[in-house]
């Protein structure tokens, strides 16, 4: 079977609702819609993230990030941590851990690689696009680091399935680029039931369109990505002069530079991506 006939599959099955999660992720996917039920506060959320170990340590950890502990005083307890957070950003972070507990039942050492890889990017553009949209585009900053949480999903779901489909993921990735993702990132997205305007972000990312300077949440997105230090495995097939050009990309903000913006921007980038990533 050609690996356009396996994408079709997965993505039929993503449009008809028959994705396949791991048991611990469907938990998690429970935890997010009582998140979502506008009945549940602070005080009870609090206690359904206290009983998800890792998502517990994954929201102490952002609240305690440059990004938002503006006074300096640590917080240690996931009341304080989704107080100072907000219940939207908690809830982005519920959907963060979905995203990256979609590959922890592989086995195939190559495959953990590229999930682990592909985590990596992912919590770069996401802390990347908080900053951007902050000071560049000015769109919800929230929104643009939750889109760059879930823009690769498609991605993680392919590598999920990679060991039940073997040739699926290739060396050069082409034909995942071209209308993979498409097929099967937005199947995978309707199902996680992410915002209509955080999908329509991702698939003006998936054109390439750029605008310099970045104006909406796509520009966001698409910038956020083009200057993550860390590449996709599934988009390693750009060329070195391309590669080149998107690590020195700069142009004019205000009276500042992007590069100046996140020369300026860098503890609280780092400080974002490494709460999400460890």
């Amino acid at each position: 079977m050609d690996r356009l006939s396996m994408f079709k599959i997965i993505a039929d099955q993503a449009r008809q609702g028959q994705l396949v999660f791991p048991t611990h992720l469907e938990q998690t996917l429970k935890l997010k819609h009582l998140l979502d039920d506008p009945d549940c506060h602070t005080e009870i959320a609090s206690k359904l993230i206290s009983g998800e170990p890792l998502l517990s340590a994954r929201i102490v950890a952002v609240a305690n990030s440059a990004a938002y502990n503006r006074s300096g005083a640590d917080i240690s307890n996931i009341r304080g941590a989704v107080n100072r957070l907000g219940f939207s950003q908690t809830k982005i972070l519920v959907t963060a851990l979905i995203v990256r507990q979609l590959n922890q039942q592989l086995r195939d050492p190559v495959l953990i690689a590229k999930a682990r890889q592909l985590w990596e990017h992912t919590v770069h553009v996401a802390a990347l696009a908080q900053v951007i949209a902050k000071h560049i585009t000015h769109v919800d900053p929230d929104t643009a680091m939750f889109a760059g949480l879930i823009h690769e999903v498609g991605g993680f779901y392919l590598i999920s399935c990679a060991e039940q489909y073997p040739g699926i993921i290739d060396s050069e990735n082409e034909a995942w680029s071209e209308y993979g993702e498409k097929l099967i990132g937005r199947g995978v997205l309707q199902q996680l039931e992410i915002p209509q305007h955080v999908i329509d972000a991702v698939e003006f990312m998936w054109k390439g369109l750029a605008t310099y300077p970045p104006e909406s949440l796509g520009d966001t997105l698409i910038l956020a990505n083009d200057i993550a230090p860390v590449s996709s495995p599934l988009h390693q097939h750009l060329s070195p002069a391309m590669q080149a050009h998107t690590a020195h990309l700069n142009f004019e903000v205000d009276e500042s530079t992007l590069q100046e913006i996140l020369q300026e921007k860098d503890e609280e980038i780092h400080s974002l991506s490494h709460a999400l990533l460890n």
